[in-house]
């Protein structure tokens, strides 16, 4: 039975459960949160709240996912109790000074929010603002401001904007000496790649993205059983994959995206991929069967109603209450699930295919079908095929455009509202400056990232004299979104 109380402001919430004390103290605030200039900021602080712990000799973690940070203990009430309460202390007083330090050790981790593959068919949805900043490694720890730090601590970990959990009754004399606040509005996330389409990326297999409801039943057991077939079909038939990875991330309220990533075996990654897409359509042809929810129907209730669920249930709950959402128990999950006919999950999955995105390696090509026969188009930020007839053209060097066909046929156009880059094969990339999202220095040259995830160079490596294009970018950009390079970036990095 979930109980609920306050402490200090903080909701409570938890259920008696055997073994010692657990405890995770969660606040609304993730990666996906950030901006493209403040990337890892929300990991730094959590590194910063941590640091000033003594060594301990209990379970204790902490960890930043796309939307949510906890800070987790194990062990004796006292121990949970000094250590959440020490926590909360420090970020009310983060220890600044030690930001070059952790800055490094942020590097050292190489964290990410989520599986590469999902973070590049969330990057892909919605560009380099939030979900979609899953795969971007930004600016780089030791580039963001300490004033940066400062807002997110107080805008987003205080006592309004957080829950505790436990696996029994508080500790007596527990304290959460947080500030108290309001909790920041989310919004939802607009996309800018709406599917259907196939793209490439440095992924280490294919994958699959359909926007949808993430509390709709249908669309949930659509989902699962898609999950099942590819299994069958991938890894029991065909012998290509091990295993079908399946994710549901929020880019808003409710709205969000069905992910499914394939492990593949080496040179296989274009059958799998068309085997993902195959299975899409057969199930959007030919719908699902009753024995086929049934099955998955019996999955859930097996995983939501295992006593070993109770913290994720917790987190569950937790979620929604930081969203403002109405947390719905495993119970009432399940029996809406077992409602859900045939025809309402092939419906569902129907419209949701709409929105298909599939990401395959780099070195990878396909050619699917749509379901009434058209070519499945190649999504990409290059949508326009000359460059406006008002910009300032600047090329590659003479040497470079006399050894190089692409180079005779690449183009920089910088203009009073943007930039164009035209590459050797001719496709053009558009960043206009009220959208841009960062600008990295590099030495006198400048790389300008946009907020649909399309990025152009300008740096004496590929344009000569980039003088006057250096100076409208530096014209147009508030300064508060440039940055040097940073110094902790590794070739691997670039």
């Amino acid at each position: 039975m979930l109980q609920r109380d306050v402490i200090d402001g903080v909701p409570v919430l938890w259920v008696k459960t055997p073994g010692p004390l657990e405890a995770a103290l969660v606040f609304g605030r993730g990666a996906g949160d950030e901006t493209f200039r403040t990337i890892g900021v929300t990991h730094l602080i959590e590194h910063l709240a941590m640091s000033t712990l003594p060594r301990l000799h209990h379970e204790h973690n902490a960890s930043v996912t796309l939307f949510l940070t906890d800070f987790t203990a194990s062990g004796s009430n006292k121990q949970v109790a000094e250590l959440l309460t020490s926590v909360c202390e420090t970020l009310s007083d983060l220890p600044l000074d030690r930001m070059n330090r952790e800055a490094g050790v942020l590097a050292a981790e190489g964290s990410s929010p989520t599986d590469p593959t999902t973070a590049e068919l969330l990057s892909f949805r919605y560009g380099a603002v939030g979900a979609g900043l899953a795969s971007w490694a930004g600016p780089g720890p030791d580039r963001i401001p300490a004033e940066a730090v400062r807002d997110a601590a107080v805008r987003c970990f205080h006592a309004d904007n957080a829950v505790l959990l436990l696996t029994g009754p508080p500790p007596t004399g527990l304290r959460l000496p947080l500030p108290r606040g309001t909790r920041p509005d989310r919004g939802t996330a607009q996309p800018v790649q709406s599917g259907p389409a196939w793209f490439q990326a440095e992924v280490p297999g294919p994958g699959i993205a359909l926007s949808g409801d993430l509390d709709d039943p249908a669309l949930v057991l659509a989902h699962a059983v898609l999950q099942e077939r590819l299994r069958q079909r991938a890894r029991h038939r065909e012998g290509l994959s091990y295993e079908v990875d399946a994710t549901r991330t929020h880019a808003g309220p409710e709205s969000g995206e069905f992910t499914l990533s394939l492990d593949t075996r080496k040179g296989q990654e274009q059958r799998v991929a068309e085997l993902i897409w195959e299975e899409a359509l057969r199930m959007a042809a030919t719908g699902v069967t009753a024995e086929e929810l049934a099955e998955e129907v019996a999955g859930f209730r097996e995983v939501w109603l295992d006593p070993r669920s109770t913290t994720s249930e917790l987190t569950e709950a937790a979620a929604c209450l930081l969203r403002g959402l109405d947390y719905k128990d495993a119970p009432t999950r399940l029996d809406a699930l077992t409602k859900v006919t045939p025809e309402q999950a092939v419906q569902a999955f129907s419209t949701a295919l709409a929105t298909a995105l599939l990401v395959v390696p780099c070195e990878v090509d396909v050619e699917l079908r749509q379901p009434d026969g058209t070519p499945l188009p190649r999504g990409g930020c290059a949508d326009f095929q000359e460059l406006p007839s008002d910009v300032r053209v600047f090329k590659p060097s003479l040497f470079d455009r006399a050894i190089s066909s692409a180079a005779r046929t690449a183009r920089l156009g910088v203009g009073a509202t943007g930039l164009w880059s035209r590459d050797g094969e001719g496709e053009v990339h558009h960043v206009p400056f009220s959208e841009v999202v960062g600008v990295e220095i590099q030495g006198s040259g400048r790389v300008v990232f946009g907020r649909s995830g399309c990025h152009i160079p300008v740096v004496p490596d590929l344009w000569a004299k980039t003088g006057p294009a250096v100076a409208a970018i530096d014209a147009a950009i508030p300064a508060s979104l440039c940055y040097e390079t940073s110094s902790l970036r590794t070739h691997e990095d670039d």
